[in-house]
């Protein structure tokens, strides 16, 4: 029924989050016209939470090992915080992106699904 998802980040500097995206995380992506990059993202899964507040969206970038990513960013000069909180489901960081907005990313402690056959 359906072949893929369409993530949206909204940014006060969405061009330079693009390029830090393309450049800095490396991924593939074609230009929808005027500089307007779409990005290939790796394989992904949905997962749906109980809360009481306002229903929200949240995105995560999945990673083997957190600290390999985080070292792999650091490396291209961009200043990451090494503050990797331990949780019962994996553990968790952030990647600072040019807008000032963070991008969280974490390495599964638990079963995933994306790479689940079809």
């Amino acid at each position: 029924m359906f072949d893929g998802a369409h993530v949206i980040l909204y940014s006060h500097d969405a061009a330079a989050d693009r390029e830090f995206i393309r450049d800095v995380l490396g991924f593939p992506h074609v230009d929808a016209g005027a500089g307007w990059l779409v990005f290939k993202l790796p394989p992904a899964e949905i997962a749906v939470h109980p809360t009481d507040d306002a229903p929200r969206h949240e995105f995560y970038l999945l990673c083997p090992d957190v600290d390999e990513a985080l070292d792999a960013v650091a490396a291209t000069g961009v200043d990451v915080s090494r503050d990797v909180t331990e949780l019962r489901w994996g553990r968790l960081a952030t990647i600072p992106l040019p807008s000032g907005g963070e991008l969280p990313i974490y390495q599964p402690l638990h079963p995933v699904a994306y790479n689940l056959a079809d």
